[in-house]
């Protein structure tokens, strides 16, 4: 038997033996069983009424790509309030892909699928739902308990890349997705679904489509709905709104009111306007070797001197931001972060 068959076999076991645990009133012991995707289910070629979908600045995950789709149930309708918080209906499934090309060059190469993380909504929040896929690629199990497994690719510079990729076990998943002490998905927000999507051969708002497809309660005034840049994008908005949409997706899950980390006082999502809370001149609550003896979590001008750059930049399990589902430094994020940092005026 191969290792990963074993590691496969060892977190089935394990995850038998949560057995008792509420949530599996809500999992299936293999992802095939829940008929969100055509056979092979490697394809991921979703099935009626299961929607494919993006965010318009996406979470970094060791340069994992991810294939994101959603499901509503018959009859069901995402609604809104007035600050565009989505509600989904209970029964709602968000599917989550993380895969790798063997040359990320080459979007024809090979590809693995490593992990499919489900988040089913049921009373009151939503139910976190690991999946681990075998070597063989024909189906990914039940795994409460997470897992590692090798990746190897060929990065972007030609050289290639090997690390020990961590799948997140239940109770891991709640550290990112809990707000206000309840967990609930990350991206899907208006102001990150509010960018156009290729279905088929024909481009369409995703915002547009959701209603038409009769999953989303129609806006008001669809044309002056929010939209967060893609910090990918060079020519997408300015530095300091790109900047802002890297820390609002890879650090605002915790940073922000109502979140795992409220108590630093370092609010990092786009909706926070206080220079204090976003870290300029900020010093850090509690600063330990993750300040690097540094004094403020950002100092205008000098990103050398910033707690902020030095934390992104570190894989230190003991100093790194964020702290988990990371092997590797994002390149292109520290360079992006470090150029905001920079262009900001110096002084108090």
């Amino acid at each position: 038997m191969r290792n990963g068959k074993r590691i496969l076999t060892v977190l089935f076991v394990v995850s038998i033996a949560f057995s008792a645990h509420p949530v599996f009133d809500h999992a299936l012991p293999k992802l095939s069983e829940y008929g969100f995707f055509s056979e092979p289910i490697k394809d991921q070629i979703p099935k009626d009424k299961v929607i494919p979908y993006v965010i318009a600045s996406p979470l970094f995950s060791d340069y994992a790509e991810k294939l994101r789709f959603i499901k509503v149930p018959k009859n069901g309708e995402i609604t809104h309030d007035d600050d565009l918080i989505l509600d989904f209906p209970v029964g709602t499934f968000l599917i989550k892909t993380f895969y790798y090309h063997s040359d990320v060059r080459d979007s024809n190469s090979e590809r693995r699928l490593i992990e499919t993380r489900l988040l089913k909504k049921i009373p009151g929040e939503w139910v976190a739902i690991p999946y681990i896929w075998n070597d063989d690629q024909t189906d990914a199990v039940l795994a409460l308990a997470g897992g590692r497994t090798n990746v190897s690719w060929i990065h972007n510079d030609g050289n290639p890349i090997n690390i020990l990729y961590s799948i997140p076990n239940m109770n891991q998943c709640k550290s990112c997705h809990v707000y206000n002490n309840v967990q609930q998905p990350i991206g899907p927000k208006v102001r990150n679904l509010n960018i156009d999507y290729l279905y088929d051969e024909d481009s369409e708002n995703q915002l547009v489509k959701w209603i038409a497809e009769g999953i989303l309660k129609p806006f008001k005034e669809l044309n002056s709905l929010p939209r967060t840049v893609n910090y990918e994008d060079p020519h997408d908005g300015t530095l300091d709104q790109r900047a802002r949409a890297w820390l609002d997706i890879n650090c605002a899950h915790c940073h922000r009111s109502g979140g795992p980390a409220e108590t630093s006082g370092l609010h990092l999502d786009l909706e926070e306007l206080d220079p204090t809370k976003i870290g300029l001149f900020k010093p850090p609550v509690a600063a330990g070797r993750g300040s690097g003896d540094r004094k403020y979590n950002i100092v205008p001008g000098k990103p050398e001197e910033s707690i902020m750059e030095f934390r992104i930049t570190s894989i230190d399990p003991g100093i790194m931001m964020p702290e988990l589902s990371r092997k590797l430094v994002h390149e292109e994020g520290v360079k992006l972060i470090q150029a905001w940092i920079k262009a900001m005026p110096e002084g108090k």
